[in-house]
């Protein structure tokens, strides 16, 4: 018997769908994950999501659909974590190819489909944003949520949508999303971050990472991305609701208006046309504003007290934790450093590592037995 979850972001989406067949399927069967290979420029510096050419060693499904395996390499520069994902949990991860639009995407699924004959379909997205309208000010990433929202409304095939954490993703505020959550399916425990605990020591992703961090009892004010955006940690954060697929087609916009789209181009003008822009657009001009700054290399004393002014300030404004990725950009560092700079932190203040998370509300101490390293590379 399979499971087939459909990652509707991609990268985080994808750790949080293993999280949630644990805890609602067991450890018994196993899961088909269809993801994105769209990540965030730290892991992978090219704009956009990649396709099968930008893989080698993938492993075919069908016609259409290719599996990432342990094997897989992404071809340089580009970047995935999926290869890694793919060695360290139990199930298959196949790679879901937009450059064909919504029409595409629909093929991919309907193929798969026939393939698995699943005993269930689950759309999850972390946070919410695939519920948007697509006009939301605070609204930054809507087209691979659109994209795979439109696919699995016109799939054929029943399809159950899923939201975890709603609102850890920063891109719709929980009280714009109360109206359109059903009930709850599942609260997140200690238990069920089991299932990928070694992930979250490397895995960059935000969103998935505070929804972890939730389940495990984290609360606070935990402050993301470049911008530093305030996300609340609550006792709602770790919660999975059911949604209704009908209203949220009908509420989506961008959704209705990307549906019959048969390449990714397409779909952007569409995005750029309801939402007033488009998310890969943005990644381009990062992509260049970060390709335009210099190497860096610090050492142990200035990454150090740029983090206490980084954390004094942060305090000030009311932040209990921070994530990585977060740290990467407050510090100056380049997405490269991210690792490294965990890897240091950890080392040098343990007591402040709140797994996969970095807390401001602990004193830091001396750390004894062992010796930190000079620079950060």
């Amino acid at each position: 018997m399979t499971r087939l979850i459909v990652a509707a972001g991609g990268g985080g989406d994808a750790v949080a769908a293993v999280m949630l067949h644990a805890a609602l399927y067991g450890h018994v069967e196993q899961a088909v994950i269809l993801t994105y290979a769209w990540e965030r420029l730290l892991v992978d510096p090219l704009p956009g999501p990649r396709g099968p050419g930008d893989f080698t060693g993938l492993e075919p499904i069908t016609p259409a659909v290719r599996a990432v395996s342990s094997g897989s390499r992404p071809v340089a520069p580009a970047g995935s974590t999926l290869p890694r994902l793919a060695a360290e949990l139990p199930h298959a991860f196949a790679l879901i190819d937009p450059r064909r639009g919504v029409e595409g995407i629909t093929r991919q699924l309907d193929e798969l489909v026939r393939y698995l004959a699943p005993s269930s379909i689950d759309l999850l997205d972390v946070g919410g944003d695939i519920l948007a309208r697509g006009d939301e000010p605070t609204l930054k990433s809507p087209l691979a949520d659109a994209l795979m929202l439109a696919a699995c409304y016109r799939v054929d095939a029943p399809v159950r949508l899923l939201v975890a954490g709603p609102g850890l993703d920063g891109e719709l505020p929980l009280d714009d999303l109360r109206d359109q959550l059903g009930a709850v399916v599942h609260t997140f425990t200690a238990t069920d971050v089991e299932s990928i605990g070694s992930v979250l020591e490397w895995h960059p992703s935000e969103a998935t990472g505070m929804l972890a961090a939730a389940a495990l009892g984290v609360r606070g004010i935990c402050e993301v991305r470049d911008a530093g955006l305030p996300i609340e940690l609550t006792a709602e954060s770790p919660t999975v609701h059911e949604a209704d697929l009908d209203p949220a087609i009908a509420r989506n916009e961008l959704a209705r208006a990307i549906m019959a789209t048969e390449s990714l181009s397409e779909a952007e003008a569409h995005s750029r046309a309801v939402c007033g822009y488009s998310e890969i657009d943005y990644e381009r001009n990062k992509a260049a504003q970060l390709g335009a700054r210099p190497p860096v290399d610090l050492d142990r004393r200035t990454v150090m007290t740029r983090l206490d002014r980084f954390e004094d300030a942060a305090r000030r404004r009311g932040v209990t934790h921070t994530t990585f990725r977060h740290l990467t950009e407050a510090l100056h560092l380049n997405g490269a450093q991210r690792e490294g700079l965990r890897q240091f932190l950890i080392s040098s203040r343990p007591q402040q590592y709140t797994a996969p998370l970095w807390s401001l509300t602990r004193k830091p101490v001396p750390s004894e037995g062992h010796e930190e390293p000079n620079r950060l590379r």
